[in-house]
């Protein structure tokens, strides 16, 4: 199986960096701020790669999510959200 997760930066000029499919990325991570900054093409990334575990993670599903990935909240329960809109309507619109 091929790296796929955090690893510590092989070009040691982040903490991690994110690995897919045995391939550095440009993801990285210093901390607990991840950005992006591709792998440098004139460094050659030491072997063999160590695995991060940083901020006493586990590895696991939990941590396949892609960085950009919005982290949006759980929708709001529909029938209370569509009571509170006509609410707002019957409110607003007054009979002739």
């Amino acid at each position: 199986m091929k790296a796929e997760g955090w690893y510590r930066d092989p070009y040691a000029v982040h903490v991690d960096r994110w690995y897919s499919d045995g391939t550095p990325t440009a993801l990285v991570r210093d901390a607990e701020v991840e950005g992006h900054d591709p792998p440098p093409s004139d460094v050659t990334p030491k072997e063999p790669l160590e695995p991060s575990l940083a901020h006493g993670e586990s590895p696991g599903p939990d941590d396949l999510r892609r960085a950009d990935e919005a982290e949006t909240p759980d929708p709001p329960d529909a029938p209370s959200y569509s009571q509170k809109v006509f609410d707002v309507i019957g409110e607003t619109i007054r009979p002739l």
